[in-house]
Protein backbone atom coordinates (compact mmCIF):
# COMPACT_ATOMS: atom_id res chain seq x y z
CA UNK A 1 0.00 0.00 0.00
CA UNK A 2 1.21 3.24 -0.89
CA UNK A 3 1.07 6.55 0.85
CA UNK A 4 -1.38 7.63 -1.49
CA UNK A 5 -3.98 5.01 -0.46
CA UNK A 6 -3.45 4.70 3.09
CA UNK A 7 -6.29 5.12 5.47
CA UNK A 8 -6.34 8.15 7.28
CA UNK A 9 -4.98 7.54 11.04
CA UNK A 10 -6.93 9.56 13.41
CA UNK A 11 -4.79 11.70 15.33
CA UNK A 12 -7.56 13.19 17.74
CA UNK A 13 -8.25 9.21 18.87
CA UNK A 14 -4.45 8.78 19.39
CA UNK A 15 -4.49 11.96 21.96
CA UNK A 16 -7.91 10.66 23.36
CA UNK A 17 -6.31 7.54 24.23
CA UNK A 18 -3.39 9.16 25.72
CA UNK A 19 -5.34 11.52 28.08
CA UNK A 20 -7.18 8.87 29.11
CA UNK A 21 -4.76 6.24 30.92
CA UNK A 22 -2.55 9.63 31.74
CA UNK A 23 0.14 8.58 29.60
CA UNK A 24 1.36 12.71 29.22
CA UNK A 25 0.91 13.93 32.52
CA UNK A 26 1.11 17.90 30.40
CA UNK A 27 -2.01 16.90 28.14
CA UNK A 28 -3.84 16.06 31.50
CA UNK A 29 -2.59 19.16 33.15
CA UNK A 30 -3.63 20.99 30.39
CA UNK A 31 -6.88 19.63 30.10
CA UNK A 32 -8.05 20.15 33.67
CA UNK A 33 -6.76 23.72 33.28
CA UNK A 34 -9.08 24.41 30.58
CA UNK A 35 -11.98 22.46 31.74
CA UNK A 36 -12.11 23.16 35.49
CA UNK A 37 -12.13 19.34 36.41
CA UNK A 38 -9.61 18.15 38.86
CA UNK A 39 -7.78 15.09 38.84
CA UNK A 40 -9.38 12.19 41.63
CA UNK A 41 -6.70 10.10 40.73
CA UNK A 42 -9.55 7.59 39.42
CA UNK A 43 -11.06 8.02 42.39
CA UNK A 44 -13.87 6.16 41.16
CA UNK A 45 -12.31 2.41 40.72
CA UNK A 46 -9.27 0.61 41.89
CA UNK A 47 -10.51 -3.09 41.79
CA UNK A 48 -12.35 -2.28 45.24
CA UNK A 49 -15.48 -0.73 43.57
CA UNK A 50 -16.42 -3.72 41.57
CA UNK A 51 -15.85 -6.81 44.30
CA UNK A 52 -19.14 -7.52 44.81
CA UNK A 53 -21.61 -5.35 47.44
CA UNK A 54 -20.96 -5.47 50.86
CA UNK A 55 -23.86 -5.24 52.95
CA UNK A 56 -23.80 -3.07 56.13
CA UNK A 57 -26.78 -4.13 58.80
CA UNK A 58 -26.38 -1.76 61.59
CA UNK A 59 -25.20 0.80 59.77
CA UNK A 60 -26.02 3.86 61.14
CA UNK A 61 -24.90 2.74 64.67
CA UNK A 62 -21.76 3.65 66.40
CA UNK A 63 -19.51 1.26 64.69
CA UNK A 64 -21.54 0.72 61.36
CA UNK A 65 -21.58 4.56 60.32
CA UNK A 66 -17.65 3.93 60.55
CA UNK A 67 -17.41 0.69 59.23
CA UNK A 68 -19.58 2.28 56.41
CA UNK A 69 -17.51 5.22 55.68
CA UNK A 70 -13.95 3.08 55.85
CA UNK A 71 -16.10 1.05 53.10
CA UNK A 72 -17.00 3.95 50.61
CA UNK A 73 -13.48 5.46 51.33
CA UNK A 74 -11.90 2.25 49.87
CA UNK A 75 -13.91 2.16 46.66
CA UNK A 76 -16.31 -0.59 47.78
CA UNK A 77 -19.70 -0.88 46.74
CA UNK A 78 -21.26 -0.45 49.83
CA UNK A 79 -25.52 -1.18 50.44
CA UNK A 80 -26.84 0.10 53.56
CA UNK A 81 -29.63 -1.85 55.94
CA UNK A 82 -31.68 0.51 57.36
CA UNK A 83 -34.92 1.35 59.19
CA UNK A 84 -35.12 5.15 57.89
CA UNK A 85 -33.86 5.52 54.54
CA UNK A 86 -34.30 9.09 54.66
CA UNK A 87 -32.42 9.52 58.51
CA UNK A 88 -29.43 7.04 57.08
CA UNK A 89 -29.15 9.37 53.88
CA UNK A 90 -28.09 12.37 56.40
CA UNK A 91 -25.76 10.12 58.14
CA UNK A 92 -24.04 7.95 55.97
CA UNK A 93 -23.94 10.63 52.46
CA UNK A 94 -24.64 10.06 48.56
CA UNK A 95 -22.22 7.19 47.85
CA UNK A 96 -24.39 4.48 49.63
CA UNK A 97 -27.13 2.21 48.52
CA UNK A 98 -29.66 2.19 50.89
CA UNK A 99 -31.88 -0.76 51.49
CA UNK A 100 -34.87 0.19 53.96
CA UNK A 101 -35.99 -3.10 55.87
CA UNK A 102 -35.82 -4.49 59.56
CA UNK A 103 -34.13 -7.40 60.45
CA UNK A 104 -36.97 -8.57 63.14
CA UNK A 105 -39.14 -8.05 60.60
CA UNK A 106 -38.06 -11.42 58.21
CA UNK A 107 -41.00 -10.52 55.17
CA UNK A 108 -38.83 -7.03 55.19
CA UNK A 109 -35.76 -9.22 53.60
CA UNK A 110 -36.65 -9.22 50.26
CA UNK A 111 -34.15 -11.43 48.20
CA UNK A 112 -32.93 -8.18 45.69
CA UNK A 113 -31.41 -7.61 49.08
CA UNK A 114 -28.38 -9.96 48.58
CA UNK A 115 -28.25 -8.85 45.03
CA UNK A 116 -24.64 -9.29 44.11
CA UNK A 117 -23.73 -9.60 48.00
CA UNK A 118 -20.44 -10.91 48.63
CA UNK A 119 -20.34 -10.10 52.49
CA UNK A 120 -22.16 -9.22 55.45
CA UNK A 121 -20.99 -7.19 58.23
CA UNK A 122 -23.37 -7.17 61.00
CA UNK A 123 -23.29 -4.29 63.79
CA UNK A 124 -26.79 -4.61 64.64
CA UNK A 125 -27.63 -4.49 68.36
CA UNK A 126 -30.09 -3.85 70.92
CA UNK A 127 -30.01 -0.29 72.04
CA UNK A 128 -28.61 0.44 75.26
CA UNK A 129 -29.15 3.96 76.77
CA UNK A 130 -28.60 5.89 80.50
CA UNK A 131 -31.80 6.21 82.13
CA UNK A 132 -30.51 9.36 83.89
CA UNK A 133 -29.43 12.49 82.20
CA UNK A 134 -26.18 12.76 80.68
CA UNK A 135 -24.90 15.56 78.19
CA UNK A 136 -27.28 15.76 74.91
CA UNK A 137 -24.71 13.50 72.93
CA UNK A 138 -23.91 11.08 76.24
CA UNK A 139 -20.39 11.47 75.96
CA UNK A 140 -19.79 10.85 79.28
CA UNK A 141 -22.07 7.91 79.51
CA UNK A 142 -19.80 6.81 76.71
CA UNK A 143 -16.64 7.80 77.73
CA UNK A 144 -16.64 6.01 81.30
CA UNK A 145 -16.25 9.21 82.91
CA UNK A 146 -19.78 8.18 84.93
CA UNK A 147 -21.55 5.44 85.22
CA UNK A 148 -25.11 6.06 84.31
CA UNK A 149 -27.81 3.49 84.92
CA UNK A 150 -28.67 1.57 81.40
CA UNK A 151 -31.59 0.32 79.93
CA UNK A 152 -32.42 -1.39 76.96
CA UNK A 153 -34.75 0.32 74.22
CA UNK A 154 -35.61 -3.18 72.42
CA UNK A 155 -36.17 -6.69 73.50
CA UNK A 156 -32.66 -8.18 73.22
CA UNK A 157 -34.12 -11.63 72.37
CA UNK A 158 -36.07 -9.69 69.22
CA UNK A 159 -32.67 -7.65 68.14
CA UNK A 160 -29.76 -9.54 69.18
CA UNK A 161 -31.18 -13.31 68.22
CA UNK A 162 -34.27 -13.17 66.33
CA UNK A 163 -33.01 -10.28 64.13
CA UNK A 164 -29.52 -11.50 63.59
CA UNK A 165 -31.33 -15.24 62.79
CA UNK A 166 -33.57 -13.45 60.12
CA UNK A 167 -30.67 -11.79 58.94
CA UNK A 168 -28.45 -14.84 58.40
CA UNK A 169 -30.93 -17.05 56.97
CA UNK A 170 -31.25 -14.25 54.50
CA UNK A 171 -27.90 -14.22 53.55
CA UNK A 172 -27.29 -17.94 53.82
CA UNK A 173 -29.45 -18.14 50.49
CA UNK A 174 -27.19 -16.14 48.59
CA UNK A 175 -23.52 -16.94 50.25
CA UNK A 176 -23.92 -20.23 51.66
CA UNK A 177 -24.51 -21.83 48.08
CA UNK A 178 -21.41 -19.67 46.85
CA UNK A 179 -17.75 -20.50 46.25
CA UNK A 180 -16.20 -19.34 48.92
CA UNK A 181 -12.74 -19.77 47.69
CA UNK A 182 -12.92 -17.07 45.06
CA UNK A 183 -12.99 -13.33 44.94
CA UNK A 184 -14.94 -11.11 42.73
CA UNK A 185 -12.63 -8.54 41.26
CA UNK A 186 -15.02 -7.16 38.28
CA UNK A 187 -18.63 -8.51 38.52
CA UNK A 188 -20.83 -7.17 35.32
CA UNK A 189 -24.19 -8.22 35.89
CA UNK A 190 -24.52 -5.74 38.45
CA UNK A 191 -21.80 -3.17 37.16
CA UNK A 192 -21.45 -0.20 39.14
CA UNK A 193 -21.82 3.00 36.83
CA UNK A 194 -17.96 3.69 36.72
CA UNK A 195 -17.08 1.42 34.26
CA UNK A 196 -16.24 4.22 31.78
CA UNK A 197 -13.72 5.73 34.48
CA UNK A 198 -12.00 2.07 34.58
CA UNK A 199 -11.62 0.65 31.29
CA UNK A 200 -10.78 2.09 28.23
CA UNK A 201 -9.65 1.18 24.46
CA UNK A 202 -6.23 0.81 23.49
CA UNK A 203 -6.20 0.19 19.51
CA UNK A 204 -3.73 0.04 16.99
CA UNK A 205 -4.49 3.59 16.12
CA UNK A 206 -1.44 3.93 19.19
CA UNK A 207 0.62 2.32 16.10
CA UNK A 208 -0.71 3.75 13.61
CA UNK A 209 -3.40 1.83 12.34
CA UNK A 210 -7.47 2.33 12.04
CA UNK A 211 -9.07 -0.44 13.94
CA UNK A 212 -11.62 0.62 16.84
CA UNK A 213 -12.93 -1.06 19.53
CA UNK A 214 -14.66 -0.03 22.45
CA UNK A 215 -16.44 -1.76 25.74
CA UNK A 216 -20.11 -1.21 27.15
CA UNK A 217 -22.79 -2.55 29.17
CA UNK A 218 -25.18 -4.48 27.45
CA UNK A 219 -27.50 -7.41 28.25
CA UNK A 220 -26.04 -7.30 32.35
CA UNK A 221 -22.63 -7.74 30.98
CA UNK A 222 -19.59 -5.64 29.84
CA UNK A 223 -19.49 -5.83 25.71
CA UNK A 224 -15.92 -5.94 23.77
CA UNK A 225 -16.90 -4.97 20.18
CA UNK A 226 -16.04 -2.84 17.40
CA UNK A 227 -14.15 -3.34 14.18
CA UNK A 228 -10.56 -4.30 13.52
CA UNK A 229 -8.45 -3.77 10.30
CA UNK A 230 -4.98 -4.84 8.90
CA UNK A 231 -4.82 -1.11 7.38
CA UNK A 232 -1.86 0.85 7.77
CA UNK A 233 0.43 -2.33 9.70
CA UNK A 234 -2.22 -2.20 11.84
CA UNK A 235 -4.11 -5.24 13.21
CA UNK A 236 -5.17 -5.36 17.05
CA UNK A 237 -8.21 -3.71 19.32
CA UNK A 238 -8.16 -3.91 23.45
CA UNK A 239 -9.63 -2.44 26.43
CA UNK A 240 -7.50 -1.53 29.47
CA UNK A 241 -8.32 -0.55 32.89
CA UNK A 242 -6.58 2.27 34.20
CA UNK A 243 -3.43 1.43 37.08
CA UNK A 244 -5.61 0.65 40.31
CA UNK A 245 -5.50 2.94 42.62
CA UNK A 246 -4.13 0.23 45.22
CA UNK A 247 -2.64 -2.47 43.75
CA UNK A 248 -4.55 -5.86 43.79
CA UNK A 249 -2.97 -8.44 46.19
CA UNK A 250 -3.93 -11.97 44.76
CA UNK A 251 -1.41 -13.46 46.49
CA UNK A 252 -3.87 -15.42 48.58
CA UNK A 253 -4.94 -16.88 44.91
CA UNK A 254 -4.18 -19.71 41.77
CA UNK A 255 -5.35 -17.71 38.99
CA UNK A 256 -8.32 -15.15 37.11
CA UNK A 257 -11.14 -16.62 36.42
CA UNK A 258 -13.14 -15.04 33.13
CA UNK A 259 -16.94 -15.88 32.56
CA UNK A 260 -16.94 -15.09 28.88
CA UNK A 261 -19.51 -15.18 25.49
CA UNK A 262 -17.60 -14.69 22.34
CA UNK A 263 -17.56 -15.07 18.51
CA UNK A 264 -15.48 -18.35 18.21
CA UNK A 265 -12.25 -16.10 18.04
CA UNK A 266 -8.72 -16.30 20.05
CA UNK A 267 -8.64 -13.85 22.56
CA UNK A 268 -5.68 -12.54 24.59
CA UNK A 269 -6.15 -11.64 28.58
CA UNK A 270 -3.06 -9.76 29.83
CA UNK A 271 -1.95 -8.86 33.64
CA UNK A 272 0.22 -6.12 34.34
CA UNK A 273 2.30 -5.70 37.48
CA UNK A 274 4.41 -2.75 36.12
CA UNK A 275 2.08 0.95 36.31
CA UNK A 276 4.38 2.26 33.47
CA UNK A 277 2.15 2.68 30.14
CA UNK A 278 4.32 0.30 27.68
CA UNK A 279 6.29 -2.08 29.94
CA UNK A 280 6.16 -6.02 30.22
CA UNK A 281 2.41 -7.66 30.20
CA UNK A 282 1.93 -11.53 31.29
CA UNK A 283 -0.24 -12.91 28.77
CA UNK A 284 -2.75 -15.25 28.13
CA UNK A 285 -4.83 -16.75 25.13
CA UNK A 286 -7.71 -18.03 25.17
CA UNK A 287 -10.55 -19.90 22.42
CA UNK A 288 -14.35 -18.87 22.96
CA UNK A 289 -16.98 -20.48 21.29
CA UNK A 290 -19.85 -18.57 19.30
CA UNK A 291 -22.73 -17.98 21.17
CA UNK A 292 -22.15 -19.78 24.10
CA UNK A 293 -20.84 -18.58 28.13
CA UNK A 294 -17.69 -20.39 28.75
CA UNK A 295 -15.61 -20.14 31.68
CA UNK A 296 -11.77 -19.41 31.29
CA UNK A 297 -9.39 -20.49 34.02
CA UNK A 298 -5.82 -18.75 33.80
CA UNK A 299 -3.21 -20.03 36.79
CA UNK A 300 -0.73 -16.90 37.38
CA UNK A 301 2.14 -20.16 36.61
CA UNK A 302 0.61 -20.03 33.04
CA UNK A 303 1.11 -16.37 32.06
CA UNK A 304 3.95 -15.38 29.49
CA UNK A 305 5.99 -12.67 29.81
CA UNK A 306 5.41 -10.57 26.98
CA UNK A 307 6.84 -6.91 25.71
CA UNK A 308 4.78 -5.69 22.61
CA UNK A 309 3.92 -9.51 21.45
CA UNK A 310 7.35 -10.84 21.86
CA UNK A 311 7.63 -13.21 24.41
CA UNK A 312 10.68 -12.37 27.10
CA UNK A 313 12.25 -15.41 27.91
CA UNK A 314 14.51 -13.46 30.86
CA UNK A 315 11.18 -11.94 32.27
CA UNK A 316 10.82 -12.09 36.03
CA UNK A 317 7.62 -14.63 37.54
CA UNK A 318 4.27 -12.91 37.43
CA UNK A 319 3.99 -11.30 41.08
CA UNK A 320 0.29 -11.45 41.68
CA UNK A 321 0.63 -9.75 45.00
CA UNK A 322 1.15 -6.03 42.95
CA UNK A 323 -1.22 -6.06 39.90
CA UNK A 324 -1.74 -3.19 38.60
CA UNK A 325 -4.30 -3.28 35.39
CA UNK A 326 -5.84 -5.55 33.72
CA UNK A 327 -6.30 -5.92 29.52
CA UNK A 328 -8.50 -7.46 26.84
CA UNK A 329 -6.96 -8.07 23.54
CA UNK A 330 -7.79 -9.36 19.58
CA UNK A 331 -4.59 -9.26 17.43
CA UNK A 332 -3.46 -10.56 13.81
CA UNK A 333 -0.22 -11.83 16.07
CA UNK A 334 0.17 -14.27 18.95
CA UNK A 335 3.46 -13.97 19.84
CA UNK A 336 7.00 -13.67 18.11
CA UNK A 337 5.12 -13.24 14.78
CA UNK A 338 3.16 -15.89 14.63
CA UNK A 339 -0.30 -14.82 13.41
CA UNK A 340 -3.36 -15.55 15.13
CA UNK A 341 -4.86 -18.98 13.59
CA UNK A 342 -8.49 -17.92 14.14
CA UNK A 343 -7.99 -14.47 13.43
CA UNK A 344 -10.38 -12.29 10.70
CA UNK A 345 -10.46 -8.24 10.33
CA UNK A 346 -13.87 -6.99 10.56
CA UNK A 347 -16.16 -7.28 13.57
CA UNK A 348 -16.06 -8.64 16.81
CA UNK A 349 -17.71 -9.38 20.31
CA UNK A 350 -16.86 -10.70 23.31
CA UNK A 351 -19.39 -10.67 26.39
CA UNK A 352 -17.80 -10.83 29.62
CA UNK A 353 -19.80 -11.52 32.89
CA UNK A 354 -17.27 -11.99 35.31
CA UNK A 355 -13.57 -11.22 36.34
CA UNK A 356 -12.67 -13.37 39.81
CA UNK A 357 -9.66 -14.42 41.38
CA UNK A 358 -9.94 -18.37 41.87
CA UNK A 359 -8.24 -21.19 44.32
CA UNK A 360 -7.63 -19.17 47.30
CA UNK A 361 -8.45 -20.23 50.91
CA UNK A 362 -12.00 -19.28 52.60
CA UNK A 363 -12.45 -15.67 53.39
CA UNK A 364 -15.00 -14.73 55.66
CA UNK A 365 -18.42 -13.83 54.09
CA UNK A 366 -20.32 -12.74 57.25
CA UNK A 367 -18.44 -10.78 60.26
CA UNK A 368 -20.77 -10.26 63.18
CA UNK A 369 -20.41 -7.78 65.95
CA UNK A 370 -21.00 -9.51 69.19
CA UNK A 371 -19.55 -8.69 72.94
CA UNK A 372 -16.64 -9.86 75.46
CA UNK A 373 -18.68 -11.73 78.34
CA UNK A 374 -21.10 -13.41 76.52
CA UNK A 375 -20.83 -16.26 77.92
CA UNK A 376 -20.07 -15.51 81.87
CA UNK A 377 -23.44 -14.73 83.29
CA UNK A 378 -24.25 -17.91 85.04
CA UNK A 379 -20.50 -19.60 84.44
CA UNK A 380 -19.10 -21.29 87.27
CA UNK A 381 -16.60 -19.09 89.04
CA UNK A 382 -17.02 -15.84 87.81
CA UNK A 383 -17.06 -12.89 90.06
CA UNK A 384 -19.00 -10.49 89.37
CA UNK A 385 -17.53 -7.51 91.22
CA UNK A 386 -15.19 -7.83 88.63
CA UNK A 387 -16.86 -8.14 85.58
CA UNK A 388 -18.24 -5.03 83.44
CA UNK A 389 -22.08 -3.62 84.00
CA UNK A 390 -23.05 -5.87 81.21
CA UNK A 391 -22.38 -8.97 83.17
CA UNK A 392 -23.25 -8.23 86.11
CA UNK A 393 -26.18 -6.73 85.02
CA UNK A 394 -27.25 -9.47 82.37
CA UNK A 395 -30.49 -9.94 83.52
CA UNK A 396 -31.65 -6.08 83.84
CA UNK A 397 -31.20 -5.85 80.88
CA UNK A 398 -32.86 -8.41 79.57
CA UNK A 399 -30.69 -11.00 79.31
CA UNK A 400 -28.61 -9.28 76.43
CA UNK A 401 -25.60 -10.96 76.57
CA UNK A 402 -27.69 -14.42 76.59
CA UNK A 403 -28.96 -13.42 73.48
CA UNK A 404 -26.01 -12.25 72.10
CA UNK A 405 -24.67 -15.30 72.15
CA UNK A 406 -27.81 -17.53 70.69
CA UNK A 407 -27.26 -14.69 67.83
CA UNK A 408 -23.74 -16.25 67.74
CA UNK A 409 -24.75 -19.47 67.16
CA UNK A 410 -27.19 -18.50 64.61
CA UNK A 411 -24.09 -17.53 62.58
CA UNK A 412 -21.97 -20.18 63.30
CA UNK A 413 -24.31 -22.98 62.64
CA UNK A 414 -25.28 -20.99 59.13
CA UNK A 415 -22.48 -22.55 56.74
CA UNK A 416 -21.77 -19.52 55.72
CA UNK A 417 -17.68 -18.89 56.32
CA UNK A 418 -17.58 -15.90 59.02
CA UNK A 419 -15.62 -14.38 62.19
CA UNK A 420 -17.51 -13.63 65.28
CA UNK A 421 -15.73 -10.24 66.76
CA UNK A 422 -16.44 -9.69 70.84
CA UNK A 423 -14.85 -6.18 71.33
CA UNK A 424 -14.61 -5.38 74.85
CA UNK A 425 -16.13 -1.77 76.23
CA UNK A 426 -16.51 0.70 73.53
CA UNK A 427 -15.76 3.88 73.21
CA UNK A 428 -15.80 7.10 71.54
CA UNK A 429 -12.12 7.70 71.56
CA UNK A 430 -9.72 8.13 68.81
CA UNK A 431 -8.48 4.91 66.91
CA UNK A 432 -5.47 3.36 65.65
CA UNK A 433 -4.28 1.33 69.02
CA UNK A 434 -2.92 -1.22 69.28
CA UNK A 435 -5.40 -4.51 69.69
CA UNK A 436 -4.91 -7.67 71.50
CA UNK A 437 -6.93 -10.56 70.31
CA UNK A 438 -7.73 -13.85 73.13
CA UNK A 439 -10.04 -16.59 72.97
CA UNK A 440 -12.21 -18.36 76.03
CA UNK A 441 -14.03 -15.04 76.68
CA UNK A 442 -11.76 -14.32 79.72
CA UNK A 443 -10.34 -10.37 78.84
CA UNK A 444 -11.51 -7.24 80.66
CA UNK A 445 -10.88 -3.70 78.55
CA UNK A 446 -11.72 -0.96 76.25
CA UNK A 447 -11.29 -0.30 72.44
CA UNK A 448 -12.39 2.57 70.29
CA UNK A 449 -15.26 1.94 67.72
CA UNK A 450 -13.04 3.51 65.69
CA UNK A 451 -10.64 0.33 65.63
CA UNK A 452 -13.55 -2.09 65.89
CA UNK A 453 -14.68 -0.93 62.48
CA UNK A 454 -11.21 -1.05 60.66
CA UNK A 455 -10.94 -4.60 61.87
CA UNK A 456 -14.20 -5.53 60.48
CA UNK A 457 -12.87 -4.38 57.11
CA UNK A 458 -9.40 -6.48 57.84
CA UNK A 459 -10.60 -9.60 58.68
CA UNK A 460 -12.37 -9.64 54.92
CA UNK A 461 -9.48 -10.26 53.03
CA UNK A 462 -7.98 -12.64 55.89
CA UNK A 463 -8.37 -16.51 55.79
CA UNK A 464 -6.98 -16.76 59.15
CA UNK A 465 -9.67 -14.90 60.26
CA UNK A 466 -12.23 -17.65 58.84
CA UNK A 467 -15.23 -19.17 61.18
CA UNK A 468 -12.99 -17.94 63.92
CA UNK A 469 -14.60 -16.23 67.46
CA UNK A 470 -12.33 -13.70 68.93
CA UNK A 471 -12.33 -11.22 71.89
CA UNK A 472 -10.38 -7.91 71.74
CA UNK A 473 -9.60 -4.60 73.30
CA UNK A 474 -7.00 -2.11 72.97
CA UNK A 475 -3.46 -1.93 74.77
CA UNK A 476 -0.90 1.29 74.09
CA UNK A 477 1.71 -0.24 75.25
CA UNK A 478 1.96 -2.05 71.92
CA UNK A 479 2.97 -0.81 68.78
CA UNK A 480 -0.12 -1.11 66.29
CA UNK A 481 -0.11 -3.26 63.13
CA UNK A 482 -3.26 -4.16 61.52
CA UNK A 483 -1.81 -7.83 59.07
CA UNK A 484 -1.63 -11.11 58.97
CA UNK A 485 0.39 -11.58 62.07
CA UNK A 486 -2.18 -10.13 63.89
CA UNK A 487 -4.49 -12.97 63.40
CA UNK A 488 -2.18 -16.12 63.49
CA UNK A 489 -2.73 -17.36 66.39
CA UNK A 490 -6.16 -17.34 66.25
CA UNK A 491 -7.83 -21.21 66.33
CA UNK A 492 -10.86 -21.60 64.29
CA UNK A 493 -14.07 -22.74 66.49
CA UNK A 494 -14.40 -26.55 67.11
Amino acid sequence: MTNQNRSQWDAGRFVQTLTYFEVIPLINWLQQLFTGRVNTKNESQGGGKSMGVILVAGATGGVGKRVVRRLVERNYQVRALVRDAQKAREILGDKVELFEADITIPETLAPELMDSVSAVICCTGVKVQPVEGDTPDRAKYYQGIKFYMPEVVDSPEIVDYQGIKNLVKAAAKQLATAPSDEKIIFDFTHPSNDIKETWGAVDDVVMGGVSESTIQLAENTALFTGNVSTENSGGFVSVRTKNFETPLNLSAYKGIELRVKGDGKLYKFFIRTDPKWDGVAYSHSFDTEPHTWITVRIPFDTLIGVFRAKTMDFADPLDPSKISSFQLMLSKFEYDKELNPKFAPGSFALQVESIKAYGGSPLPQFVMISSAGVTRPGRPGINLEEEPPAVRMNDQLGGILTWKLRGEDAVRESGIPYTIIRPCALTEEPGNKALVFEQGDNIRGKVSREDIAELCLQVLEQSQATNVTFEVKEDPNIEQSFNGDLFSSLQADQ
